[in-house]
């Protein structure tokens, strides 16, 4: 039986592209998690400190838009956490470190001028 150029050339796009797809069902996703636990750990708290941060801003800025004109905006660690708990899924948010997000923010975005908190307490 002979093989015609074409039909091999057919047979090793067929036998490419299958490999490509087994290569991509077995490191499906690994590229974005990481292989080590103490990499996956520190990718786990920079997104927690991150989420913390994104919620913080948020609260700050809902505060500021209800606030009325000459009143302060009153921006609270509680809100923080639960935007966090609500908006980032987190079932547990330690306190101290939504305190410590909004105290960063707060300074960030100079708040002092327009705003009032419990951070600092």
């Amino acid at each position: 039986m002979r093989w015609s150029l074409d039909a091999v050339i057919g047979v090793l796009v067929a036998l490419v592209g299958l490999g490509l797809i087994a290569a991509g069902i077995v490191w499906k996703g690994r590229a974005v998690r990481p292989f080590a636990v103490s990499r996956a750990r520190s990718a786990a708290q920079r997104e927690y400190a991150r989420d913390l941060q994104r919620a913080a801003d948020h609260v700050i800025a809902t505060a500021r838009r209800s606030a009325g004109d000459g009143e302060p905006a009153i921006v609270t660690v509680e809100a923080v956490v639960r935007v966090t708990q609500d908006r980032y899924g987190y079932g547990a948010v330690e306190r101290r470190h939504a305190a410590a997000a909004l105290r960063r923010r707060f300074e960030h975005w100079r708040c002092a001028v327009d705003c009032v908190t419990d951070a600092y307490t």
